[in-house]
């Protein structure tokens, strides 16, 4: 881990190092360490070594985990009284990289305050975003819940029918369906619409299934709900209003000879 040692104060001036001192007078960079050193001895008067406590100020030393001088910092005077000695084209070069340095706008060293500032800053900045993310991600979901609820309601309504559609298929008319769902409390009704109870649920012979319309004023897609016979419903219904031997219950109870056991024929009758 490289020591440093400051002689400067933090950010105070721009600061030249000994290294780029020695790419531009094409000097090596440990003469040029050897020069900061007997320079700075010259001016405090403590021995050519860099160890002590620094007497003035201008220059920042960096060594290496040996404890070996790396690099030399140096501010504009301590520049200017190294390369005094220096040859007229070496100064030169020095000078106009020093002006360069000087021409470039100051930056002002940041305070705790303004680093805690930029630091709550992003932190808003970052929160905003993920705000903005999860209205975006209710919206989507707003937007998918109903299209899924839809198509649940499709895999889960395969197999099942309309109260019109059971007549039809029992060859015993709607009313009939109709009137018997209603007195073996299969369902109830609730204005003109015809609900599950709770026997009809237990046994799963009806339930409401979910289906989408688009709403007359708005177009929106809206989800409502159907009372539907279950396919277990609908084969209780054929033993119960066509006969346990008739066509419709052997049929949806998948029988194929005629005399053999039909499922639900040793249930009452009168509770269904």
């Amino acid at each position: 881990m490289n020591t440093v040692i400051t002689a400067a104060e933090p950010n105070s001036s721009l600061m030249m190092s000994s290294k780029e001192i020695a790419e531009l007078t094409g000097k090596a960079h440990k003469h040029v360490i050897r020069d900061i050193e007997a320079m700075i001895a010259e001016i405090e008067k403590d021995g050519p070594r860099l160890g002590h406590q620094a007497k003035s100020k201008g220059y920042t030393i960096e060594r290496d985990n040996r404890g070996y001088v790396k690099i030399i910092h140096l501010d504009r005077s301590h520049t200017v009284t190294l390369i005094t000695g220096y040859d007229a084209r070496q100064r030169k070069k020095v000078v106009d990289r020093w002006l360069e340095l000087e021409a470039k706008p100051a930056i002002a060293p940041e305070t705790p305050e303004m680093l805690a500032f930029r630091a709550i800053t992003a932190l808003q900045g970052k929160l905003e975003v993920m705000e903005e993310q999860a209205k975006l991600r209710a919206a989507m979901l707003e937007v998918a819940q109903p299209k899924a609820a839809a198509l649940d309601a499709i895999s889960e309504a395969e197999g099942d029918v309309g109260v019109r559609d059971a007549g039809r298929e029992l060859g015993v008319g709607q009313t009939k369906v109709s009137t018997f769902l209603i007195e073996h409390k299969w369902a109830c009704r609730e204005g003109r619409r015809m609900r599950p109870a709770h026997y009809g649920l237990s046994q799963k012979y009806c339930r409401l299934v979910q289906r989408t319309y688009p709403d007359r004023h708005t177009g929106e897609t809206c989800v409502g709900d159907d009372f539907k016979i279950t396919r277990r419903g609908l084969a209780r219904l054929a033993v119960v209003l066509c006969g346990t031997n008739s066509e419709p219950a052997r049929r949806l109870n998948g029988m194929k000879e005629k005399g053999a056991p039909v499922p639900f024929a040793k249930a009452p009758a009168k509770t269904a």
